[in-house]
């Protein structure tokens, strides 16, 4: 028996449209009325995530910034908690002011740049975000942040991976959400750490969560849950390594999750 699920958003919980639909709400409703914990694993900031989570009528803590942070929905306690060290926050902007890259931080659950671009005002309108511009980096290194962005070409950003590694060293995870996005974290905020320590949180068995998503961020969970779950339009490599791969975010593929392994209905 399956006592939580953890889901991705993007492309996975929500449609093309950006939406839960109500086939899928209903889903989720029912596998919480199941006595199910249903959270979200998300590389999105807190605040845009819980606007998704509140929507959905969650009430447990979710996982986000690719597992950095993990949060309290009722009372926004935070349980769990990575920053990206700030020696290598210094590096990073460095190397990208020198090789002119867009790098985008957080801090306060707020999105910062340097200055604003398209690529800024395109990812701000996508995630529904606001941003605040501060030309002068070095202030922002006075804060601690739980994740790093950098918007560019995919084929760029796969070239810059390894380069970032070994500037960077192993004390950060480098991932990517989507093609375009490069995401910088520390290296406990993946999320299947985040997913074992909720596992934990709610003392039941890895064999007993199911993860579901659809891009290379979403692998730590889904080899650490008990069921991987790969959306059909997910990238290539994550059905590879999943246990099943449900319909597409366009398709309800969460609700056949919820219907076929918690419910038991098909």
């Amino acid at each position: 028996m399956y006592k939580l699920i953890a889901i991705d958003i993007d492309d996975t919980l929500i449609n093309d449209d950006k939406e839960v639909t109500p086939a899928t709400q209903q889903a989720l409703e029912a596998a919480v009325a199941a006595g199910v914990v249903v959270t979200l694993a998300t590389g999105r900031a807190y605040a845009s995530a819980q606007a998704i989570a509140r929507q959905t009528g969650l009430n447990v803590p979710i996982i986000t910034y690719q597992g950095a942070l993990v949060k309290n929905l009722l009372d926004e306690k935070v349980l769990y908690e990575r920053y990206v060290p700030q020696d290598a926050v210094r590096k990073l902007f460095e190397y990208c002011i020198e090789h002119n890259l867009h790098l985008q931080t957080y801090i306060d659950d707020k999105l910062y740049s340097r200055e604003e671009n398209q690529k800024l005002i395109d990812y701000a309108a996508l995630n529904k975000t606001q941003y605040y511009i501060e030309p002068d980096w070095k202030k922002l290194l006075d804060y601690q942040t739980p994740k790093l962005l950098i918007i560019d070409d995919p084929d760029f950003l796969d070239e810059l991976a390894p380069k970032l590694h070994e500037l960077l060293g192993e004390e950060v995870h480098i991932t990517k959400s989507k093609p375009h996005f490069l995401e910088i974290m520390h290296k406990e905020g993946t999320k299947g750490l985040a997913l074992e320590f909720l596992a934990d949180y709610f003392n039941c068995d890895l064999s007993q969560t199911i993860a579901v998503g659809d891009s290379w961020n979403d692998h730590e969970m889904l080899e650490t849950a008990g069921l991987g779950v790969a959306m059909a339009n997910a990238i290539p490599a994550l059905k590879e390594i999943a246990n099943y791969v449900t319909a597409s975010n366009n398709e309800d593929g969460v609700k056949q999750v919820i219907d076929k392994f918690i419910l038991q209905t098909i």
